[in-house]
């Protein structure tokens, strides 16, 4: 980047000098081609981020993987398991309180469907491979 920023830093003194030279009249030409210059380092250097960026992507799709966006970390899923069983306990007991076993059933469904909802955003192929292993005759664990 330094030896396109000296580049830059010629062309400005060289337009300087040809503005001194050639006079007031022929500064905005000079002015509009040094700055229709640096418009191209910048469109070339947006490019270069922009393709970049795109081949990141492209690789992480080839090997579907998902965006580096997505937060799946290990301590994440933990933390979402404890916080589910420490809710567990008061929901349980309203649950079973108020409406005895079905509203125990009812909380530990909710309980439970929140989880499977967690499990899915966090690994989008994790019920595609079950589904796919129950109907090849395997336990429903196969890759």
């Amino acid at each position: 980047m330094e030896a396109q920023d000296t580049d830059l830093k010629k062309e400005l003194d060289a337009t300087l000098h040809a503005r001194r030279e050639l006079g007031e009249d022929y500064e905005s030409a000079l002015v509009d081609s040094f700055l229709e210059k640096v418009e191209q380092r910048i469109d070339g250097a947006v490019e270069r981020r922009v393709r970049r960026q795109l081949a990141e992507q492209q690789l992480q799709v080839a090997r579907g993987s998902r965006s580096p966006n997505a937060t799946d970390s290990w301590g994440e899923r933990f933390g979402f398991g404890i916080v589910s069983l420490v809710l567990a306990v008061p929901l349980s007991a309203i649950g079973g309180g108020v409406a005895h076993l079905p509203g125990l059933i009812v909380a530990w469904a909710g309980i439970v469907g929140v989880n499977v909802v967690q499990a899915a955003r966090t690994a989008p192929g994790l019920f595609g491979r079950l589904r796919h292993g129950a109907r090849s005759g395997g336990d429903g664990w196969e890759e």
